[in-house]
């Protein structure tokens, strides 16, 4: 495994040296998965236990209670111009191994094409137009070992295939790794991520008729060639306390730092080797039947007309309910006060566990109250 992990490695970095580094390459897949978790401003990588740690952090998938879990998503951008999908299957083979698959879909439909729009006299002809989709889709294979030597030590890894498409006019085909790490210990909780650790490779390819290629030099826009891009790893490292309040009340508090090497970003600490930036999320339970949670994260330094410097961030709020341990529905408000340019968004997900492991589950609670 650890010559398979070495090789990946170094052929990673011998295709990126002749690859072009694309710094929000594939930026659909750092949106977040599930309402729980965006809910939390991504502050997910220490506690993601279920089977949207695939995206958060595989390691979590071990810490998974049920035999199987499903998962889906569905949340709109942009007045529902952008439409973005999530669904997700984990399946936990024994006390040590888990397993998961996911599919992520970020798109816009119905975009209308006017490259025909004139014919060959140079008339108007509406009929014309077509339409077409540009999506970017996201395949992940997922794994998670627990060690039995050490209490509460978990690791995991995703295997992503990219599939990036706009109409008959472009397409790419990608392929990276992630690599996770989680470890829990007396309510302590501790999560590390290396996200497309071997680099991510998405190789472009153009299929541009002559009447588009025209259309393409009469408006000023350069034709595109076939090509290859790539997103360089990023480091994501966090830390949490779930913390026991009696009476059946508990709280867990989770903070999240993101580094990311691509140069620099309008971030709060950015430098041109790496950049830094936080997100802090809590939650505040009963019972695990209802929680109220609530998060800040997406610092950014904006530049005004007047050229002064002001950093905004993104509040976020949510709801649990956790119906006899079978049915999670999950609710975000993103954006609350429209404290940053972004666009606030009402996001819901559902989970369906089946087959509950209740000596993993005393297993946990073992871990956080030892």
């Amino acid at each position: 495994m650890r010559k398979i992990v070495a090789l990946l490695l170094i052929f990673g970095l011998f295709v990126a040296s002749y690859a072009q580094t694309a710094k929000y390459s594939n930026a659909f897949l750092s949106l977040g998965v599930g309402a729980r978790g965006l809910a939390f401003s991504n502050s997910m990588v220490a506690i993601s236990d279920d089977v949207t740690a695939a995206y958060w952090n595989p390691a979590g998938l071990g810490r998974m209670q049920q035999k199987l879990q499903l998962s889906a998503m569905h949340a709109e951008y942009f007045a529902g111009i952008s439409k973005y999908d999530y669904a997700g299957a984990a399946y936990k083979i024994d006390s040590s191994f888990t397993v998961a698959f996911s599919y992520i879909r970020f798109g816009v439909d119905n975009i209308m094409n006017t490259t025909e729009l004139i014919d060959n006299y140079g008339n108007i002809d509406y009929d014309r137009i077509s339409y077409f989709s540009a999506a970017d889709n996201a395949f992940l294979l997922s794994f998670a070992y627990n060690f039995k030597q050490v209490k509460g030590l978990s690791v995991g890894g995703n295997a992503k295939i990219i599939r990036r498409r706009i109409g008959d006019f472009a397409g790419a085909w990608g392929f990276g790794l992630d690599f996770g790490l989680q470890y829990v210990n007396k309510g302590w909780q501790v999560g590390v991520m290396l996200q497309d650790g071997t680099g991510t490779f998405n190789a472009w390819s153009y299929t541009l008729t002559d009447r588009v290629k025209e259309v393409f030099l009469q408006t000023g826009n350069e034709i595109p060639e076939n090509s290859l891009e790539v997103t360089v790893p990023q480091l994501i490292m966090g830390g949490a306390k779930y913390v026991e309040l009696g009476k059946g009340f508990n709280a867990t508090f989770a903070l999240n730092t993101d580094f990311t090497f691509d140069g620099r970003r309008d971030n709060i600490l950015s430098t041109k080797y790496f950049t830094f930036n936080p997100h802090f999320g809590m939650e505040f339970a009963y019972k695990k039947i209802v929680a109220l949670r609530a998060g800040i994260g997406n610092f950014q330094k904006e530049t005004d007309f007047d050229n002064k410097t002001k950093v905004t961030c993104q509040i976020n709020l949510g709801v649990g309910l956790n119906i006899k341990d079978i049915v999670a529905i999950d609710y975000a408000f993103t954006d609350i006060g429209d404290v940053s340019i972004a666009l606030y968004s009402h996001i819901f997900s559902l989970r369906i566990g089946i087959n509950s492991f209740s000596k993993l589950k005393k297993k946990k609670v073992t871990y956080i109250e030892n």
